[in-house]
């Protein structure tokens, strides 16, 4: 039965009375408003017949919270992904075109195929290959290229060539769109809760109506069909679209399910539980399949609006199913409305989204605590910024250059020689200008793993050391650092240690954990001989580094 309800989530939600479906319709009500005309914002962003963004936000939301283990987050269209769509498809197809919605629904049904493995293999750990640093940089590099790209329409000009060529304004376009964004930051500074973004909707088309603003020459989002969406399969786009669609699919993976990570784990945190990712994969690669057999593109969490759903008030899924109900009567119902809408409005939705995305302050932060990544981060930015519309390359970027600092790390762990603080701690001798623990003793620690990657390390440091200091009669390995070994790690050690038999100089080994000693015992060292010493306690080291020096007295650590 556990993995029944394992499977099916929504088995395990609470039965519903009165009082908690009314809460959870209010939730869904305020959710649903806000997500009819971002869902159509969105699709025009991801290039994408407008109507599409509606489908996303009906099937695939419900599936998703269906499915998912955060049953609290808003799944739909959402800017960064759809900017990664259109990124992903620019070259290949016209925006819009027959062909550009089948690669669309391609991307969906990829990106969804992949999540749903990811998830049943129980692989969500893959995904932390995207660290902080690069998922920051990467959003505001891709923030400032979807702001730039919703300017044209919010102010009124064709393009920005179009701007150098002739620089005249549709007024009534700047109207519309200056007026929306400082409609909707005072209600997200002074009234968060309120669908704002419905009502500059609705009064926009009121006054596009009433101002004869398309007759004007004004853009607006023109007719919509309505009635709901019918299951298709997209066209086959022919083996050398769908390797194009490759990288891109990767990318799409990785960076929605890091949007929906940055929800799923403050609404798990409020609730006190362990975040389930793998089954928030397969959740969010099923709404990805769905919305790519309704004709539309992939989808994400949206952290604004799952925040504005913990904002409303929901406690179950019960809310996402309310604000699907939202959805699916103004697809009904709201449609003709939305003919009369300036695309200046849609832009300016998409602007304000985007602009709380903009944190110059980060890198700053950033730079305080890690320059290098700080300058991984830069770069990042550099590299989307450069590489648009191909965006994507900034994020295959940074999680390249990230990795590879993590493995330069690796590959050289930090070995220090110890010596005895005031304090009673071993620290590192040079740094804090200590004795040796005692004559003729080199004692050290790696803090690292023991493996194929530091062996070489600790095997280079310990022979030169003897080879400079010809004198040395005892070498001291501070292990309890050492929390794993592999087979490499075991021959460097055997290496270390017939190296020192050889030489006659004796092994004291402090702290060494069971696991790494069971391996190393079962490679056949640490065998009981003359000059080999292990110590559980840096006590005991401590004291037999006293009777080195001659000394009576116990050393206390």
């Amino acid at each position: 039965m556990a993995r029944f309800h394992r499977l099916f989530p929504f088995l395990s939600w609470p039965r519903p009375d009165a009082t908690l479906l009314r809460g959870e319709a209010l939730a869904g009500l305020t959710v649903g408003l806000m997500l009819i005309p971002q869902a159509v914002a969105y699709a025009g962003l991801a290039g994408m017949p407008l109507v599409t963004g509606i489908y996303a936000s009906l099937l695939p939301a419900l599936i998703a919270v269906l499915f998912s283990a955060s049953t609290r987050l808003s799944v739909g269209p959402t800017a960064l992904t759809a900017m990664l769509v259109s990124a992903s498809l620019t070259g290949i197809a016209d925006p819009g075109s027959a062909r550009w919605v089948d690669l669309a629904m391609w991307l969906a049904l990829l990106t969804g195929a992949l999540q749903i493995a990811l998830g049943f293999a129980r692989f969500g750990w893959l995904l932390n290959l995207v660290n902080s640093p690069v998922l920051m940089a990467f959003t505001q590099g891709a923030a400032l290229l979807i702001v730039s790209s919703q300017l044209p329409d919010m102010l009124g000009f064709v393009s920005w060539a179009g701007l150098l060529a002739q620089p005249a304004l549709h007024l009534p376009s700047l109207g519309f769109g200056v007026g929306t964004v400082l409609l909707l930051t005072l209600a997200k500074r002074w009234k968060p809760g309120f669908p704002t973004v419905l009502v500059a909707v609705l009064a926009s088309a009121g006054l596009s109506v009433w101002s004869g603003f398309e007759g004007g020459g004004g853009k607006v989002i023109g007719d919509l069909p309505q009635g709901l969406p019918s299951l298709q399969w997209p066209g086959w786009p022919g083996w050398a679209a769908l390797g194009q669609l490759a990288v891109p699919t990767l990318v799409i993976t990785l960076v929605s399910f890091l949007e929906t990570a940055s929800s799923a784990k403050v609404d798990n945190g409020r609730k006190g539980q362990r975040w389930d990712q793998n089954q928030d994969l397969i959740g969010q690669g099923l709404a990805k399949v769905s919305s790519a057999l309704v004709g539309a593109f992939p989808t994400s969490s949206s952290f604004s609006r799952s925040a504005l759903n913990l904002y409303a008030g929901a406690q179950t899924g019960w809310a996402t199913v309310f604000s699907v109900l939202v959805v699916f009567l103004a697809l009904l119902f709201l449609i003709p409305v939305l003919h009369h809408v300036p695309r200046a409005v849609l832009a300016a939705i998409v602007v304000v989204a985007v602009v709380g995305l903009l944190k110059p302050r980060e890198f700053l932060k950033l730079w305080r605590i890690s320059r290098v990544e700080a300058g991984i981060a830069a770069t990042t930015v550099a590299v989307t910024l450069l590489s648009a519309p191909q965006l994507y390359w900034g994020v295959l970027a940074g999680v390249l250059m990230s990795l590879s600092h993590f493995l330069y790390l690796r590959l050289h762990p930090r070995i220090i020689e110890v010596g005895l603080h005031g304090d009673g701690s071993l620290r590192d001798r040079h740094l804090w200008s200590l004795p040796p623990l005692a004559p003729d003793l080199f004692a050290l620690r790696m803090d690292a793993a023991l493996d194929f990657a530091t062996a070489n390390a600790i095997e280079r440091d310990i022979t030169e050391y003897l080879s400079a200091h010809p004198g040395t009669r005892h070498v001291m390995l501070i292990a309890h650092p050492i929390n794993w070994i592999d087979a490499t790690g075991a021959e460097a050690f055997g290496r270390i240690e017939a190296l020192l038999a050889g030489k006659g100089v004796a092994l004291h080994l402090v702290g060494i954990k069971l696991p790494v000693e069971h391996v190393l015992r079962s490679a056949g060292h640490l065998q009981p001989r003359t000059g080999l010493h292990l110590y559980r306690t840096e006590a005991e080291a401590l004291r037999a580094c006293a009777t080195l020096r001659g000394e009576q007295e116990w050393v206390s650590p």
